[in-house]
């Protein structure tokens, strides 16, 4: 049996969001916002990060944390260093906003390989990279987890699952693992999942912050967007 693949939480989430064929995500896809969450998901999971508890959600590095994962490391380094302390919304657009974020956690998963590296061009002028899928096993046996936790009622559901599933179904990339039909049929489910019912108090409250601080970032992004078309 080929060992199993260990993936970080942002690498589930590009795996959602890129086409398994074309290797392309498109910007409809929330995968920037989506990663960013993700990142901020990990780090808390880890210990490395605290997110507080009251409404304003704001995030401080523990202190003596440390990580291994070069982009992890990197996103600690950028709440530890910060001047001034800062909300989860606003770490989750920083996150997302890493120079060359996408094309860096794909190579990560061609390094370990879930995807390959090519090249094509957009409507056939366009030169860009691109990162089919190499092995689909990783990613079916993330969609059989959040199929299993969505689409079930096991009260057995692990913390980076729920995870996942709050942070695409914030994104809209949970319909990308999981029938839209049957998503619409299991919203006492999802709530269940989001709201982190079955969860352990700890990771229940950092998954609900994780989910809201992405929502957040969501919004200010599209505003700032809509902001910058109309200039």
């Amino acid at each position: 049996m080929p060992a199993k693949t260990e993936l970080t939480l942002y690498e589930e989430i590009l795996l959602l969001a890129l086409d398994d064929r074309k290797g392309t995500a498109g910007i409809e896809s929330g995968h920037a916002n989506a990663m960013g969450g993700a990142i901020l998901a990990e780090l808390a999971l880890a210990g490395a990060l605290r997110i507080g508890a009251d409404k304003k959600k704001m995030v401080d590095a523990a202190p003596g944390a440390r990580v291994d994962d070069p982009i992890l490391v990197e996103c600690l380094a950028l709440v530890a260093g910060a001047k001034r302390r800062r909300r989860a919304s606003d770490w989750v657009l920083k996150f997302a906003g890493r120079k060359d974020l996408k094309n860096r956690v794909a190579r990560g998963l061609v390094a370990k390989g879930v995807l390959v590296e090519g090249r094509d061009r957009a409507l056939g002028l366009f030169p860009r990279t691109i990162f089919p899928e190499r092995d689909a096993g990783p990613e079916r046996a993330l969609i059989e987890r959040l199929e299993r936790a969505v689409l079930t009622d096991t009260d057995r559901v692990d913390e980076r699952t729920l995870m996942v599933a709050g942070i695409a179904h914030a994104t809209g990339l949970l319909g990308r693992a999981v029938d839209k039909k049957r998503l619409k049929e299991r919203k006492a489910r999802l709530k269940q999942l989001v709201d982190g019912q079955l969860a352990s108090a700890a990771t229940a409250e950092a998954v609900q912050a994780v989910q809201a601080a992405v929502m957040v970032a969501i919004i200010a992004a599209s505003a700032a967007s809509a902001a910058s078309a109309s200039s």
